[in-house]
């Protein structure tokens, strides 16, 4: 078996995208052969979180450790070198599909009580192509009996199509930065105005030489509803778009991308920021028996 499992292609006219069953991760989305978040192979592991989604929490949770109805509530620690859970409990797990045709994919995963984790829960994810790009769709319906407490967000790295990332501006809606400890990337602070700041990359700014592992808040929607932040150059790229409830963004930058030979950008969008189960910073609560559901997407831009 793939280590992500069976890859499930979906198609409308040019446009093309790969989901995989473990982790229900976007392997690729390419518009008449161009690509346009980076990939990667069929019979290899997602790097550096690529496509990935992050569900019942993205980003951090600090030490690992968080507290629910006076009790302490200790995850697994899946970033040892810092010590803390990462990006959630459904990243390695076999999704089930639930719907499936040319043109669309939905994927399902149940998760029990865990380890840190009482509550259990139902998620899916649903990738369609529509017309100008491709729309994800998330829920989360909650299968136990108290409230659960809960973040979404997502993982991927959109492209340029054919244009280097380092020859693009980045242009994101986000008002405000979270600072971090730089050892632990857990937050140590409340989140700080970007005017006037080197991060204020709302009017847009070059990509070249810019080094970001950074939580960006106050993500604010245009007049059709919808936060949006782009990779471009003189107006051509892509876009990675959300509704509201996704009021946070993570934006990345390794140093190379794996299989890539040049650099790349993580543009995640996310319901809440870092180590949320601890602040209650944006955390959303769903009912026993209640589901919630939001969209975010990527369309190509061509100026």
């Amino acid at each position: 078996m793939r280590p992500t499992g069976e890859q499930l292609e979906i198609a409308s006219g040019d446009q093309r995208a790969v989901v995989t069953e473990v982790g229900a991760s976007l392997r690729a989305f390419e518009v008449a052969g161009v690509p346009y978040v980076e990939t990667f192979g069929a019979d290899d592991k997602p790097p550096l979180g690529a496509g990935a989604v992050l569900v019942p929490w993205p980003n951090r949770v600090g030490g690992a450790t968080w507290s629910h109805a006076g009790m302490r509530q200790q995850l697994e620690v899946t970033e040892p070198v810092r010590g803390n859970a990462i990006h959630g409990l459904v990243r390695h797990e076999e999704w089930t599909v639930a719907e499936r045709s040319d043109a669309a994919v939905t994927l399902t995963v149940e998760v029990g009580e865990l380890q840190g984790w009482p509550f259990p829960f139902r998620t899916t994810v649903r990738y369609a192509l529509e017309d100008g790009g491709l729309t994800v769709t998330h829920t989360v319906h909650n299968t136990g009996n108290e409230e659960m407490p809960f973040g979404v967000g997502t993982h991927p790295y959109p492209r340029p199509g054919e244009i280097d990332v380092d020859d693009c501006e980045l242009t994101l809606a986000a008002g405000s930065v979270l600072p971090v400890d730089p050892e632990t990337m857990v937050p140590i602070g409340k989140p700080q105005s970007l005017d006037g700041t080197e991060l204020d990359f709302r009017t847009g700014r070059p990509l070249r030489e810019v080094e970001l592992d950074t939580a960006f808040g106050d993500c604010q929607p245009g007049d059709d509803g919808l936060v949006r932040h782009s990779v471009t150059r003189d107006g051509v790229g892509v876009e990675v778009w959300a509704d509201a409830s996704f009021g946070w963004v993570q934006v990345f930058t390794p140093g190379e991308f794996p299989g890539k030979g040049a650099r790349a950008v993580a543009i995640e969008p996310m319901t809440c920021p870092p180590d949320a189960l601890n602040s209650g910073t944006d955390l959303i609560i769903v009912a026993p028996g209640d589901t919630w559901s939001g969209k975010w997407g990527i369309r190509p831009l061509h100026g």
